[in-house]
């Protein structure tokens, strides 16, 4: 009989945070030393990690993004997260409205699905700022009334395949908001070119 998401062996959200940092600082070393968009004043730390949904989720700071990260709570969510395709994008809907992430996979961290704010992130003056701008945006994506699409959301339609392949209850939503907006409050206003 197998597993159900309630019993399946949890991933700790230490874990899985110590374990996205370090995939990250990876990267830095390893793919992106000498890189342009570098922003050096920054480094890279998970913010606000917590459940949502069943999944952890996380503002991702690095010296050349910001970006919203969900990952596999359970291992049975890891295997399943496992076929999806790297690439593929799925929606995923919060109080704020309908964010796209996309499929990635990293050497000691597996599969995790990213939602990018920002990128490059050469504007931020210096890692501070750069945790402020993380923590608004995770504080506003959970805001109901930032926009007042309320309403709109209600009868959105059901999550797509690769949502609900990962035990998600994720629908579109009428709008996707724009990453400045996010953190402005100015949803409605500032949406991002399609």
């Amino acid at each position: 009989m197998p597993e159900s998401l309630e019993t399946a062996p949890v991933i700790s959200g230490p874990a899985i945070s110590g374990r996205l940092e370090a995939a990250f600082r990876n990267i830095q070393a390893e793919r992106m030393d000498g890189v342009p968009i570098l922003n050096s004043r920054l480094a890279v730390e998970a913010i606000g990690m917590q459940e949502w949904n069943g999944l952890w989720l996380s503002v991702l700071v690095t010296p050349w993004f910001i970006n919203l990260m969900l990952l596999p709570k359970t291992e049975e969510q890891r295997e399943a997260w496992g076929k999806l395709a790297l690439g593929s994008s799925a929606p995923y809907r919060f109080p704020a409205g309908r964010f796209d992430f996309l499929a990635g996979e990293e050497d000691g961290l597996g599969r995790f699905q990213m939602c990018s704010l920002f990128s490059p992130v050469l504007e931020f003056e210096n890692h501070e700022a750069a945790q402020v701008a993380a923590r608004a945006a995770l504080g506003a994506i959970f805001d109901a009334n930032i926009d007042g699409n309320e309403e709109k959301d209600r009868n959105a339609a059901p999550a797509d395949a690769a949502s609900q392949a990962a035990g998600q209850s994720a629908a579109p939503a009428a709008h996707t908001p724009s990453r400045r907006g996010l953190l402005t409050g100015k949803i409605g206003q500032d949406r991002d070119p399609a």
